[in-house]
């Protein structure tokens, strides 16, 4: 089954508000976020939750498109990390009720953050200076979406090329530090 974006999604657009040094909810903005949307690990309160705020708390779930800059990436929200909205770097995609049960989260997260739609949603972007990509163009993005199992059967795969990489990476620090070991112990011979 192929759908737009908008026929599986609510698309909006995030906050621009002005931070505090204490509040109740969290301001998340693209500097809280890792080249990989992981988010970071500590996050504090930076906003009060009254007027415009409340109607844009983030629910669990719901992904995260930066969509200004060079640095384009979707992450997923959790509510484990406390309220948040979202800045006005973020496009919000929430998935709509009637279609929570054939799309999960994550996968299309997935979708979003594979390279080729992550090209195709960068050559609609707008502007020289600080490029960006508008809700209307994310909401005619075509999304293949495949049965459930499926869509876990790719999420699991994804996640085991991620820790494939992980340990190639330690495998080559590792080989580094043993390298640069003999060649010290070498130049004191």
């Amino acid at each position: 089954m192929r759908k737009k974006i908008k026929e599986i999604a609510i698309v909006q657009s995030g906050i621009y508000a002005k931070t505090d040094q204490t509040g109740d909810v969290i301001y998340l903005q693209a500097k809280h976020f890792s080249n990989m949307g992981e988010t970071a690990p500590s996050l504090h309160a930076d906003l009060r939750m009254e007027g415009k705020i409340k109607n844009h708390i983030l629910q669990d779930g719901d992904l995260l498109f930066a969509a200004k800059g060079s640095k384009n990436f979707t992450a997923r929200y959790s509510k484990d990390i406390g309220f948040a909205v979202a800045s006005s770097t973020f496009i919000v995609i929430r998935i709509k009720d009637d279609k929570q049960n054939s799309i999960l989260p994550d996968y299309l997260k997935w979708f979003l953050n594979r390279p080729d739609t992550l090209s195709k949603l960068q050559s609609g972007a707008k502007g020289t200076g600080i490029p960006s990509i508008s809700k209307s163009f994310i909401e005619q993005i075509k999304i293949d979406i495949p049965p459930v199992e499926t869509q876990l059967n790719i999420l699991k795969v994804q996640e085991l090329r991620h820790k494939e990489e992980s340990i190639k990476k330690q495998i080559e620090d590792l080989r580094e530090i043993e390298i640069r070991s003999q060649l010290k112990k070498a130049a004191k011979k």
